[in-house]
């Protein structure tokens, strides 16, 4: 009896969750708890970010689809007007384009119309798109993705995309293959921001 009594009180004891360290009082009280709160709001911001790149991803992928369904240069759109026929649209005159079949589009305009039309072009979604485009251009992969330039340069680089869109050696399948790049782009980022909150939930969370 006594050795049954034992092993069973054994069992139970190795069943038994640890006990939680008891909070600290006062000053590193204090501490834990606004350490706690920072961590917290850290994990919170790198998800969302987590969210918007995986998001910004399939945007790109769809903008990709756009080029290789059909791929112009020296203008944003090409559509068919209420006649059939074939038009062109710079950006100044993009608007006309919403809700006409839509026959091709040059980089930046596949961005645009992936993010659902001439009306979304000043919309956060398309500026961070076009932001990941640019490094995939003009940054080696994998470095860090510089967001939110002011509008001055982010201006810059959309005419650095438009020139090299419409540079006369440029194929199809290079402006494919760039925004290929920055969907790849959008990957890495995601894992730098993974990397940066040492949470093992969002860790095992992904794009």
């Amino acid at each position: 009896m006594t050795l049954e009594f034992r092993v069973q009180h054994d069992v139970a004891t190795d069943a038994s969750p640890v006990p939680s360290p008891p909070a600290r009082r006062g000053i590193r009280g204090l501490l834990d708890r606004y350490a706690a709160h920072r961590s917290a709001v850290r994990t919170r911001r790198a998800t969302a970010r987590i969210e918007e790149l995986h998001e910004l991803e399939a945007l790109l992928s769809d903008a990709r689809a756009v080029i290789e369904r059909g791929w112009i240069q020296h203008a944003w759109f090409a559509y068919l007007d209420d006649h059939g026929r074939m038009r062109k649209a710079s950006s100044a005159s993009a608007v006309g384009v919403q809700g006409r079949p839509l026959v091709g589009a040059c980089l930046v305009g596949s961005v645009v119309y992936a993010a659902g039309g001439p009306t979304a072009v000043h919309s956060q979604r398309v500026q961070r798109a076009l932001d990941l485009v640019w490094n995939a251009l003009a940054v080696d992969e994998g470095s860090p993705v510089l967001w939110c330039p002011a509008p001055d340069v982010r201006m810059a680089r959309v005419r650095d995309l438009t020139s090299w869109n419409d540079r006369a050696s440029r194929t199809a399948a290079e402006v494919a293959g760039l925004l290929l790049t920055a969907e790849r782009v959008a990957v890495h980022e995601s894992a730098r921001v993974r990397a940066t909150v040492p949470d093992p939930g969002l860790a095992r969370s992904g794009t």
